[in-house]
């Protein structure tokens, strides 16, 4: 545990130039009273470390000093796709692996490109959860993290949308993805590749037994099929509606991307507005996220799907008049 501390102490003095006792004891997370002894540890060791005294003073080493002892650790080096996700790498209890992964690759570079990098990094930012939506959290996230870098199986009761909503499931797996702030487990059952919200995960229980994955599988590529078959399989029928010119000039302030991207490639008539085509999941469904658009999307087909809207327009008349 030292032995790491110090080479922390040696990173962060390589790639910062300048720290006071109290900024390294806040980044490690020690008393001060540590820091003064891992300093003189260091100086003892041979490191050519020494203090500014003064308001603006801190430690430093030598001016041209660099160390060669970067190498990652297997666990840093897995925790190496999570730099510039601090969210992320929290949620899968990685932060520490990462934090030191990130250190230790800028420790690797020389001045200029380290400053660059510096830049960079405080010039862009991934947020991931869409706006109004607040990313999930599960207690089960880190341990499935576990069981995906070791290759375990794991026991999971698991709450689902259809009969029986509580299951037990044996999962081998395979990969974690994060959309938009939810995380999903892709994993090997005995009826092949399936995707779990990490969220409905009720209980786990990790387990020894190690599972061989399929060499051939890609992560990405898994998770760009499910979607479009997941879109597939949910989109049932289809709607044509009426988008007011009054809409249509708006469509860069509207979150119904289908909706969106049918009004981008149709020819406007005359009065503005335009009639498209939009896939719709339900007639239920589809009545609850048009009726938001109140006067300014008129459905024109189906019949059934009007007839919905007709109904639940009188059911909030009778609610609030």
């Amino acid at each position: 545990m030292r032995s790491s501390r110090l080479l922390s102490i040696l990173l962060l003095l390589q790639t910062r130039r300048q720290l006071t006792a109290r900024e390294l004891a806040d980044e490690l997370e020690v008393s001060l009273r540590t820091i003064y002894r891992d300093v003189e540890a260091l100086a003892a060791a041979g490191v050519p470390v020494y203090a500014d005294q003064g308001r603006a003073g801190g430690y430093r080493l030598v001016e041209g000093y660099r160390t060669r002892l970067t190498g990652l650790t297997e666990q840093e080096a897995a925790a190496l796709f999570l730099v510039g996700m601090p969210g992320a790498a929290a949620a899968l209890g990685l932060t520490a692996e990462t934090s030191a992964a990130e250190l230790k690759l800028l420790a690797a570079l020389a001045p200029d490109q380290r400053d660059r990098a510096g830049r960079l990094k405080n010039r862009f930012h991934l947020d991931l959860p869409a706006w109004y939506q607040e990313a999930e959290t599960s207690p089960q996230l880190s341990a499935v993290a576990d069981a995906v870098l070791h290759d375990r199986r794991i026991k999971v009761r698991y709450r689902r949308w259809e009969e029986p909503r509580e299951v037990e499931r044996i999962l081998e797996p395979y990969g974690l993805v994060l959309k938009n702030g939810s995380w999903y487990v892709v994993a090997s059952t005995p009826g092949g590749l399936r995707t779990y919200r990490v969220s409905n995960i009720l209980d786990l229980t990790p387990t020894d037994e190690v599972f061989e994955r399929d060499e051939g599988f890609e992560l990405q590529q898994f998770w760009q099929d499910h979607l479009e078959g997941f879109d597939q399989v949910r989109y049932t029928a289809e709607a044509v509606v009426r988008v007011s010119a009054r809409l249509a000039a708006k469509m860069y302030d509207v979150s119904y991307p289908a909706l969106v991207k049918a009004v981008a490639a149709a020819e406007p008539d005359a009065d503005g507005s335009v009639v498209v085509t939009i896939p719709i999941e339900s007639i239920p469904n589809a009545a609850a996220s048009l009726c938001r658009f109140g006067d300014t999307i008129e459905v024109l087909e189906p019949a059934e799907l009007r007839a919905e809207l007709a109904n639940l327009g009188r059911t909030l008349s009778d609610l609030y008049s």
